[in-house]
């Protein structure tokens, strides 16, 4: 057999070999699949789930890779090539592994965020960032398992890293910023996930606080976004930890309203905001002033829920009855009005005489 012919006769086993090896590995996959799908919904092992995360995470490119490898170690190759297919290896299984382990973390993080989103929102913001940390940790590992394999003189190079990292520092600080300032809001909870806050003039509720911003969903719809560190600089107002609020009202009356009535609204207004039905708490009713068009009444009280709704369905409540009593007594509240006063004045003809006989 010539040397072509042996070429040709290792390139068509290489071959073979790869696609045998592509094949098992595909039908290895779809019977695993099958299988850890079916004893995870039977709910015998909760831990299937990730097991099953795994496999079904394992891509076409890295079984076309490790067929390709397969099939070329069948070649006999010089000590130089044999060196870069064992690099090969090296780099498509610990980036594999590493792709195994970042779906662990983040299927690991989803499950317990979701479970923690109602019952503990500040916990689940302390998921989002863990698992960031733990998937940047577990590359940063996963490149310097690469190097090491590859020859590189892993200490050289973390030396090299902390002189570079330095110079990078100072070109990405403002990035460098938001990050710290993501810990801070996880360590310090100024707010969480689900939190109704207000910064300035913008309202929403808190969806996701990342590495480099933090994004609300505002009540007409649109997503806001904010940088971490510019957020912590504005003065945030968390209405979600709001025990109870407390209400101011005003309204005026009829100045013609006659006195007796004026004097009983204020314990009017005690029973109205007092009711047992309402959950209210009532601080003070007062005749104010004089206003421009009426008799000013100031009241105040608390309602013992945080709930805008539940403010706004009490308000309602106290409105109606405020005005159904104020229509029982014939009261009539304020508008504006303007009186106006016109003097007579004389006619031009009986002016102009009586100045004629005065210069007389």
């Amino acid at each position: 057999m010539n040397y072509p012919e042996f070429l040709s006769y290792d390139i068509a086993l290489a071959a073979c070999a790869a696609l045998a090896v592509l094949i098992t590995l595909l039908l290895l996959k779809a019977f695993a699949l099958r299988h850890l799908q079916r004893l995870a919904d039977s709910g015998r092992l909760h831990i299937l789930r990730y097991a099953e995360q795994v496999v079904s995470s394992t891509r076409l490119p890295f079984f076309t890779g490790v067929a390709l490898l397969a099939g070329v170690s069948q070649i006999k190759l010089s000590p130089m090539q044999d060196r870069w297919i064992n690099y090969a290896w090296v780099v498509i299984l610990v980036s594999q592994i590493a792709l195994w382990g970042s779906r662990i973390i983040s299927v690991a993080i989803g499950n317990a965020v979701a479970r923690q989103r109602t019952a503990d929102p500040a916990t689940a913001t302390h998921l989002l960032l863990a698992g960031l940390a733990g998937r940047i940790l577990l590359w940063s590992t996963a490149a310097l398992v690469m190097l090491d394999n590859l020859g590189f003189n892993i200490t050289t190079l973390m030396a090299s890293l902390g002189i570079g990292g330095i110079a990078v520092a100072l070109a990405v600080q403002n990035i460098l910023g938001d990050v710290f300032s993501s810990v801070s809001i996880a360590l310090d909870k100024p707010f969480v996930i689900g939190d109704f806050i207000i910064v300035d003039n913008y309202m929403g509720t808190v969806e996701h606080v990342g590495l480099k911003t933090t994004r609300l969903r505002s009540l007409s719809g649109e997503q806001i976004v904010f940088s971490n560190a510019e957020l912590l600089k504005c003065r945030i107002r968390n209405y979600r930890r709001m025990q109870e609020r407390r209400v101011v009202f005003e309204f005026g009356i009829a100045y013609e309203t006659p006195q007796q009535e004026v004097e009983r609204l204020p314990q009017t207004l005690m029973e109205i905001v007092s009711a047992d039905y309402l959950q209210t708490r009532f601080d003070r009713a007062h005749f104010k002033g004089y206003g421009e068009s009426g008799l000013m009444f100031e009241v105040v009280y608390h309602v013992l829920d945080a709930d805008y709704n539940v403010y706004m369905d009490i308000q309602q409540e106290i409105n109606l009855a405020l005005l159904t009593v104020l229509r029982e007594r014939n009261v009539s509240f304020a508008y504006p009005r303007r009186m106006v006063h016109v003097t007579h004045l004389a006619e031009p003809q009986e002016s102009a005489g009586q100045a004629g006989k005065l210069a007389a």
